[in-house]
């Protein structure tokens, strides 16, 4: 008998092979994963890799699961947002270093600038998550978060010159070139502008300004991101604060939930995805093609048109449930893979690492906590989610539609993209507006 349950015990204790099955990359196990990224990869190194889309996402997916996987799994880094963290600046340093192949940089800018896939997401997951959204705390949401952003704002001014001049920061320095950055609304949508508004009120190359202002942005970018990892750490303990992606109190929380639920666990139906997709393609350009009437960004008007027709229950619950599962699928799949283009064309390290001075830092983080701490207590006085008011002021923080990105999948809110969008593209298009006028008539 015993030699009999010492046989069964043999058979049932798993092999070296099965071991190695078990080991997962992602969803991928261990040895598919490994031969899909050596086919990648050496396809790149013979010059075989294609500039193109196909190419394109193979090497940005290659990398992003295997980032996003380690980033989930490192104790501490795994609760500040580790996925979106190391599936940035390990790319930002391996392209600075010259350790990612030419030919895989030619296929990962071809997907990212030449197809615009940024875009393409940013329209998937903001039109399919407003018209998944209920449409009560839709309104409300978008009415509420206004006066949050607008208090966040006045403290991170007010924070960010404090403690500028603690470390010998004019506040000059700090409000043109820390604050205004890291609250401008990223790279293209708020240095870029900022910089050329800068070099024709200054008189000098739009370049040297740049270069000041981009390590604020990104400092202050990755500290929002940390910040909301920790928020959503804090949020699972404290469940009063945690609204689980709703942003306004109803009091109707529970059955809205339960409708979120039921919504998520609808069957998919693969052609409404597709009608999803032209849906989210379609949005964008209506709000390119109105940008040029009435002189508002594209993606603005893109985010009010799609929350208008929710509103007025004008497109068909079947409509909305596709552009919904697309923003789904979209969401969970491509997001650490978006992270590494990001981090490959949109993050210079060198940069980032030359502005790493103790006095900058601690500007920087000030002026986020500053933004994050105002819109969690100013949101719960309006009887907002404090953990959500505070997520989607924290955008106003980041990278522009990048940022929302990182920060929001850092805290695990993918659903508040719309309020982020908000956050980041009004609150950005104010601070440069405000930035210019006072830069002309201080200098």
């Amino acid at each position: 008998m015993d030699i009999l349950d010492g046989a069964i015990v043999a058979e049932k204790k798993p092999g070296i092979v099965t071991k190695i099955l078990s080991i997962k990359v992602g969803v991928l196990p261990l040895p598919l994963y490994l031969i899909l990224a050596a086919v990648v990869f050496g396809a790149a190194y013979y010059g075989k890799l294609p500039a193109d889309m196909i190419g394109g996402f193979a090497v940005i997916m290659v990398m992003g699961i295997l980032l996003g996987d380690i980033g989930m799994k490192i104790p501490i880094l795994k609760d500040i947002g580790g996925p979106a963290i190391l599936a940035i600046l390990l790319p930002s340093a391996a392209t600075f270093y010259h350790w990612i192949h030419p030919e895989a940089l030619k296929a990962i800018t071809a997907v990212m600038k030449t197809s615009n896939f940024l875009y393409l997401y940013i329209s998937c997951l903001v039109v399919g998550s407003i018209l998944g959204m209920n449409r009560k705390v839709l309104i409300q949401g978008f009415l509420k978060m206004f006066i949050p952003l607008v208090g966040a704002t006045l403290a991170a001014v007010a924070v960010g010159i404090g403690v500028g001049l603690l470390f010998g920061y004019t506040p000059y320095r700090t409000f043109f070139y820390i604050v205004v950055p890291i609250l401008g609304g990223g790279i293209g949508e708020g240095i870029l502008p900022l910089s050329l508004s800068y070099s024709e009120i200054l008189h000098k190359s739009q370049d040297s300004f740049v270069a000041l202002l981009v390590p604020a942005a990104m400092l202050g970018n990755i500290t929002a991101i940390i910040c909301t990892g920790i928020l959503k750490k804090l949020g699972d303990k404290k469940p009063e604060i945690n609204g689980q992606g709703l942003l306004v109190k109803t009091g109707e929380d529970k059955e809205l939930l339960e409708e979120q639920k039921k919504n998520a666990e609808r069957p998919i139906e693969f052609p409404l995805m597709g009608a999803g997709l032209l849906m989210a393609c379609s949005f964008f350009i209506f709000g390119g093609l109105a940008s040029k009437f009435i002189g508002i960004p594209g993606p603005i008007i893109m985010i009010f048109t799609a929350a208008i027709i929710k509103c007025l229950k004008i497109m068909p619950a079947k409509m909305e449930q596709g552009a919904y599962h697309l923003y789904r699928f979209i969401s969970s799949t491509l997001t650490w893979p978006l992270m590494v283009g990001l981090g490959v064309l949109y993050t210079p390290w060198k940069d980032l690492v030359a502005a790493i001075t103790p006095g900058y830092i601690v500007v920087c983080v000030a002026i986020v906590l500053s933004v994050v701490l105002s819109g969690f207590f100013i949101g719960k006085l309006l009887k907002m989610y404090p953990m959500e008011a505070a997520i989607v002021t924290a955008c106003h923080s980041g990278l522009g539609g990048t940022g929302d990105v990182a920060i929001l999948s850092a805290a695990n809110r993918m659903e508040l993209m719309p309020f982020a969008q908000i956050s980041t593209r009004i609150g950005g298009a104010g601070m440069i507006v405000t930035a210019s006028l006072l830069m002309k008539l201080f200098s």
